[in-house]
């Protein structure tokens, strides 16, 4: 039996429902996985607040370790890959669903699922960016595999002060795009300019029943929405141009038709950071290490605590945050 640690968990009550708590646990209740890591930081994304509120259902089994992201460093190993000491970032595989996840203050992970972190991040850092950032790039990046670049018109980023839309919207203007960012309480434009948006627009503009074409405005999207918002971005999409998805708090239906994509070429690519492969997630955090502003990063990160951590999901879904929150677990 080995030293008593911290980590918050789901358990099941009856056959529908559940309740989050911190508890105490060993090694002994960790996973049968080779890689054994002490978790440093972690953060708080979407798909974290929609569990620990029993607002989503998230969870497939029970007990479940919650949490998403894991930055922290490899304390052994039984795979050859991974090194006592080496430094590591484990994101989606079905953590915290099927997989047992990040709030915890150590974690047994299956050698397939890390990636190491790059030279010029810290792990703070890392978690900083986490998951909602890691999308960010792989929106980034879809758009660049598709010919967007920063002469070629304005990109819209939806839902801005959130996780993904705020990183986006900095790493895009500081590859020379000329960002224009969607939000629900303009009490926070001068925070998404701060992050180098050039404009600044209320999600009623797009939150709203499109037709099926409008006049031609973005170059490409990257969009954390979903539902009507991403409805209209299409429609006001320029000829040639690319829609990236990759979220759906407002809503996962889409109600469009097919003349933008047959009458303007436009492109609609599904960004999926949960089982993408592990040379798209390297390429990605090499990427992020690279083009993030590490000043701008602190601006629009706020650390809390271990102990803070319901909380920080309720306000999450509430509105009452923006930007990231990285989590100090060790």
């Amino acid at each position: 039996m080995t030293d008593g640690f911290k980590a918050l968990i789901a358990t099941a009550v009856g056959e529908r429902d559940y309740e989050i708590s911190f508890k105490d646990i060993t090694e002994d209740d960790l996973p049968d996985l080779p890689v054994l890591v002490e978790v440093d930081y972690s953060t708080v994304n979407y798909k974290d607040a929609l569990a620990i509120t029993k607002k989503g259902r998230i969870i497939r089994r029970f007990p479940m370790i919650c949490g998403v992201d894991i930055a922290g460093k490899v304390i052994s190993s039984d795979d050859d890959r991974w090194q006592t000491g080496d430094e590591v970032i484990v994101n989606g595989f079905g953590i915290s669903e099927t997989e047992q996840g990040a709030y915890t203050q150590r974690e047994r992970l299956s050698g397939d699922w890390l990636v190491k972190l790059p030279d010029g991040l810290s792990a703070r850092q890392a978690m900083a960016i986490g998951t909602a950032g890691y999308t960010a790039m792989l929106c980034v990046q879809a758009l660049e595999d598709n010919g967007v670049k920063p002469d070629g018109g304005e990109i819209l980023v939806t839902g801005a002060t959130g996780g993904v839309g705020s990183v986006a919207t900095m790493i895009l203007a500081k590859l020379g795009y000329s960002v224009v960012a969607v939000t629900g309480r303009m009490e926070h434009e001068g925070f998404l300019k701060s992050l180098g948006a050039a404009e600044v627009i209320e999600r009623a503009e797009l939150d709203r029943d499109a037709k099926p074409m409008e006049k031609e405005r973005w170059a490409g999207v990257v969009d954390a929405v979903g539902g009507k918002t991403l409805a209209t971005a299409i429609a006001q999409t320029k000829y040639g141009g690319t829609v990236t998805a990759c979220g759906l708090a407002g809503g996962f239906a889409l109600n469009s038709t097919v003349m933008p994509f047959i009458l303007r070429g436009v492109k609609l690519i599904g960004i999926d950071s949960v089982m993408a492969s592990l040379e798209k997630r390297n390429k990605a955090w090499q990427r992020l290490a690279k083009d993030i502003d590490h000043a701008l990063l602190e601006r629009l990160t706020t650390e809390i605590s271990f102990s803070d951590l319901p909380s920080a999901c309720a306000d999450l879904l509430e509105g009452r945050t923006k930007g990231r929150m990285v989590v100090k677990i060790g």
